[in-house]
């Protein structure tokens, strides 16, 4: 399969400027961010669009850039809010809480809470306050955002006791006390130890089903909240300009909620089994994107090119590693961290020279590892990128100003 689109496709696209040589040659080659971003948003516009835009049926947003350029796009109001409701309301392990009218309360990057206030202010006429109250962090009746700090890892005390109450609230705002907990998986993660640190754990009530949704999840994350909660946990993926592609189900598999989509998977590089997510869509009516490379790495049951085969979600592609042996990516890294030691929490992975890294890394529980898992984790990295590896325990690795970790450092 070339990709190149169907029919259908080809209607939703015919009138669209970006396209236009595309349609006259017959071809659609890959396409780049800074493809979209040239001569943004006249190679967009149509009549359609621009009606569109007066009537505020589309709105003009950015992207969430992790550790990346953010991209300006075009797309209906509350199109991921949207998407993220429409998967929710359908996933065999989260349907009953939809059913049932749970809240929603999402715990994940300041950046988002702030986005949620910027957009209510908006309606007001208003600028956002600098720290916004809780009618300025509801993202509609039944979603709303509690976190006010960049970095979990630096919560305090008042911070921890606002947002547990704020998730009683929404707990107590149910018949039967459910409430359902949208999160960054590190967050969350953050917010279970501070818990366990000022034992506070009488004022968590626990929810009735967890989705996480902002960025990679380490296994070791994964398997501490799983020690947590009984209830699904479960693993979103998507983006932005896309909505929501693939969900994870209780065992760790994921599903394709590929509505007016279709993927194709690329090696990243030649013989590589990592591979590139490109996708066509026609889900968000005033920006379809044709063949759009996403960013994002996958990897597959047997290694090869099968979307039906897609078995983990594995990072970004400006991410990747360069070896001896081929690319590496975050979820490679993830993997080594996870089979030498259950106990690192977030990690760094910090090339300090040519044949040389320094694997920089917290605990769930603040000590070090033992030394045998520190030397399972130099070696595993070694055997895994060809560089010597130091492991080094630290009290605090600072998130990154979008409100998400790297597991690259490269100019150190």
């Amino acid at each position: 399969m070339d990709g190149q689109p169907s029919a259908e496709v080809i209607a939703e696209i015919k009138d669209i400027p970006i396209y236009r040589a595309s349609l006259e040659q017959g071809h659609f080659p890959l396409l780049d961010k800074p493809e979209i971003a040239r001569g943004f948003p006249d190679n967009w516009m149509t009549p359609r669009l621009a009606a569109a835009l007066k009537t505020g049926d589309a709105e003009f947003v950015l992207s969430t850039g992790t550790h990346h350029a953010r991209m300006q796009i075009i797309r209906p109001p509350y199109f991921l809010l949207r998407s993220y409701y429409q998967l929710w309301s359908e996933h065999p392990d989260l349907a009953a809480t939809w059913e049932a009218g749970c809240r929603r309360v999402s715990l994940t990057t300041v950046l988002a809470t702030e986005h949620v206030a910027r957009v209510n202010a908006a309606k007001r006429g208003e600028e956002p306050a600098t720290v916004p109250d809780t009618a300025d962090r509801q993202l509609d009746t039944r979603t709303s955002y509690v976190n006010l700090r960049l970095d979990p890892a630096l919560w305090e005390r008042d911070d921890v006791v606002r947002m547990l109450a704020e998730i009683d609230a929404a707990r107590q705002a149910h018949p039967r006390g459910w409430y359902h907990l949208d999160c960054s998986s590190y967050h969350l993660a953050h917010l279970l130890r501070k818990i366990g640190t000022w034992r506070l754990w009488d004022a968590f009530p626990p929810p009735a089903s967890i989705v996480h949704a902002y960025e990679y999840t380490p296994v070791n994350v994964r398997r501490f909240l799983e020690q947590h909660f009984a209830c699904p946990i479960i693993d979103l993926f998507g983006s932005t300009e896309l909505g929501y592609l693939f969900s994870s189900d209780r065992r760790g598999g994921y599903r394709p909620h590929l509505d007016r989509m279709s993927i194709e998977l690329l090696p990243v590089a030649p013989g590589s089994e990592i591979f590139q997510l490109i996708v066509t869509s026609i889900r968000n009516p005033y920006m379809p994107l044709v063949r759009y490379r996403s960013g994002d790495c996958v990897r597959t049951q047997d290694g090869t090119p099968d979307p039906a085969k897609i078995t983990r979600f594995c990072g970004r592609v400006k991410e990747l590693l360069p070896t001896p042996h081929g690319p590496v990516s975050q979820g490679d890294l993830d993997r080594v961290i996870g089979t030498a030691s259950s106990r690192v929490f977030v990690h760094q992975l910090q090339v300090t020279g040519e044949h040389e890294a320094r694997l920089a890394y917290t605990t769930f529980d603040g000590n070090p590892v033992q030394a045998a898992e520190a030397a399972a984790l130099e070696s595993g990295v070694r055997e895994l990128t060809g560089r010597r590896c130091r492991a080094e325990h630290r009290a605090h690795l600072p998130i990154g100003k979008s409100g998400k970790y790297a597991w690259l450092a490269t100019d150190t």
